[in-house]
């Protein structure tokens, strides 16, 4: 009999599940993709659910449920800090309170209740669990490892050294001194959502200059040598309050925080922009510490600053490291992996294998998968219009459309786990095209003008596009365009400033070039998605180039999309040209009329 372990993370945000069958993942998927409520921190019991189902078990098969942290230490911090603040803050604490007196400080009998479960539940620490979701499933023998984050139960950040089937943590750094809670409190100034919207901050970043970057230094974050640092407490509200900064935060970079949806003006790119390169020297610092410590000659990444595919891109160009891995599901859901993982190697003992070369999270593809009678038998229903493709004409046909400058939904296989859509829930356009970024932007997603698109390539092509050596099939490192594929700029497009940047094609590959040249690659692997690479191979015989623009399943506000019927209505919500859901083609201009629920372009406008 297999050894069935659950791994659990819930009640922050990402919550997800994940089911290791004698070590090796055999499910993992997000709350959020099924209750469709984006970020959702609740108890994950859809994707147990799911998880259950694939693996062909019931919940008395499993052996061990693991949960990503120890609730107790977290409370223990949350009433420290308060006691140190006290009498201010008074208000938070209050608030704070019923929620771990009903329920977070219950978890274990919570699970016990919720899943009918009457066996053995452990709690690894929560950047033990980082640091396992980011080594074991890597494909190094040995390596360092680095997890930063927000917090956990007092760490914000930890390094150390996995060997074979242990972790051995050295050092870390302590609530309230957080990087993760540092990027959010100026997520929350720039007016995006915390939590959510840091990727947003990233993307506005190139289109500033770091004006603000000796400010931040000097009056923000103490930086070590070796990367440690300590924040100045003076300028933030998160310890004991309900903003991220306060007046004083405000007064130091000229006014209080934008105003959610409102114009983005040069003052917010630029702070985006030092805020990057304050993030980016505190990793680079982190990193070389590291390696003179441990003496390693790999690192594994985990945490939610690990998701900030810049920094991670030119960590890797630094060559600290021979080669760097990033856990793709970085940040709390992918404690749910590293939690199981810790009962598998750590508390039970079993060895690690691992062939040096291939990772454990088969591509990310590692949720729900639907077969075409189900597909079919949905279509029927609604009354959609639709066209059956044979397994040789789905390649063929998609790279006909994109070449046209179609937009194309890609629905295929298993969903992916992590924050990224990797070619199984995309929607796919023309990398040529210089107005697909706007189309995609504004059509399609309806979100912000300013953000930048990302390249799917062949992995076998990546080094004639973008410079990069290895793989990134995660989606998790920037590279910049390859020279030769830039474009020589006129006079007058050199001197655009900020935003006015947007609309100068800058490369051969305008729709996935961003303004400082950058590309979030993603590198498609015929062993883990031969049929998206398949339309790869399709696009560079019929056009000469193996890259595509390649965006989430979903609209702003909204998770990525899980069923055919989520697809379904994202596809017909937009101005979409083509949806191919498995063996099926549908064309929007051909589908009845769509009766939606609620007000969901209000909804996106507020996220």
């Amino acid at each position: 009999m297999a050894t069935n372990i659950l791994g659990i993370s819930a009640f922050y945000h990402d919550s997800a599940a994940c089911l290791l069958q004698d070590g090796r993942i055999v499910a993992a998927a997000q709350e959020e993709r099924f209750s469709r409520k984006k970020h959702d921190f609740r108890f994950p019991r859809h994707a147990i659910e799911y998880c259950l189902r694939e693996g062909g078990i019931l919940i008395d098969d499993i052996d061990y449920v693991a949960f990503y942290d120890k609730p107790f230490l977290k409370f223990e911090r949350i009433l420290e800090t308060h006691l140190w603040r006290a009498p201010r803050g008074l208000r938070s604490f209050l608030a704070a309170m019923p929620v771990w007196l009903k329920q977070k400080l219950w978890t274990r009998e919570l699970i016990h209740k919720e899943l009918g479960y009457g066996g053995m539940i452990l709690f690894p620490e929560h950047h033990e669990s980082h640091a396992a979701s980011a080594f074991f499933p890597s494909p190094f023998k040995e390596a360092a490892f680095l997890t930063i984050d927000g917090v956990g139960e007092w760490a914000t950040a930890s390094f150390g050294v996995g060997k074979e089937n242990h972790l051995n943590i050295l050092a870390d750094i302590q609530f309230p001194h957080s990087l993760g809670l540092l990027y959010s409190a100026f997520t929350y100034y720039l007016g995006f959502k915390v939590n959510s919207g840091e990727y947003k901050v990233m993307g506005l970043a190139p289109y500033g200059t770091p004006v603000y970057r000796d400010r931040i230094v000097k009056e923000l974050i103490d930086i070590k040598e070796d990367g440690s640092f300590r924040l100045n407490m003076n300028y933030f509200n998160y310890a004991g309050g309900f903003t991220m900064t306060n007046k004083k935060f405000h007064a130091l970079f000229g006014g209080p925080p934008r105003s959610p949806e409102s114009a983005l003006g040069q003052r917010e790119m630029d702070i985006a922009r030092s805020l990057q390169d304050v993030i980016e020297e505190v990793v680079l610092r982190m990193a070389r510490y590291v390696r003179k410590v441990t003496d390693m000659r790999y690192l594994c990444l985990a945490g939610g600053v690990a998701l900030n595919c810049v920094a991670n891109g030119k960590l890797l160009r630094e060559k600290i490291f021979d080669d760097i891995w990033i856990q793709p599901a970085s940040g709390d859901a992918g404690g749910a992996v590293g939690a199981a993982y810790v009962v598998w190697h750590e508390y039970l003992g079993n060895a690690r294998v691992t062939n040096g070369i291939s990772d454990a999270m088969n591509g990310g593809y590692l949720g729900p998968s639907f077969s075409d009678e189900e597909i079919e038998k949905f279509l029927h229903a609604n009354k959609a219009s639709f066209e059956r493709l044979a397994p040789w004409e789905l390649a063929k046909r998609a790279s006909e459309l994109l070449s046209h400058e179609q937009v194309v939904g890609w629905f295929q296989g298993r969903m992916e786990f992590g924050p990224r859509a990797l070619g199984a829930r995309s929607i796919l356009g023309d990398a040529r095209s210089p107005k697909m970024q706007s189309i995609m932007n504004l059509k399609i997603k309806f979100r912000e003008s300013f953000r930048p698109f990302a390249p799917a390539v062949l992995a076998d092509r990546v080094c004639d596009y973008f410079e990069l050596d290895r793989p990134s099939p995660y989606m998790l490192l920037v590279a910049d365009v390859k020279k030769d594929r830039r474009r020589v700029m006129t006079r007058e497009e050199e001197a655009k400033f900020g935003i006015d940047k947007l609309n100068v094609p800058r490369s051969d590959i305008p729709a996935v070039t961003h303004v400082d040249y950058s590309a979030r690659v993603q590198t498609v692997h015929w062993q883990t998605n031969p049929l998206f690479y398949a339309v790869l191979e399709q696009f560079e015989r019929d056009t000469g180039y193996a890259v595509l623009v390649n965006t989430s399943f979903n609209v702003r506000g909204e998770p990525i999309v899980c069923t055919p019927e989520d697809a379904y209505r994202c596809f017909m919500r937009t101005n979409m040209d083509y949806l191919i859901l498995g063996s099926y083609l549908l064309a929007r201009r051909n589908q009845p009329v769509f009766q939606d629920e609620g007000d969901w372009k209000k909804e996106f406008e507020l996220d």
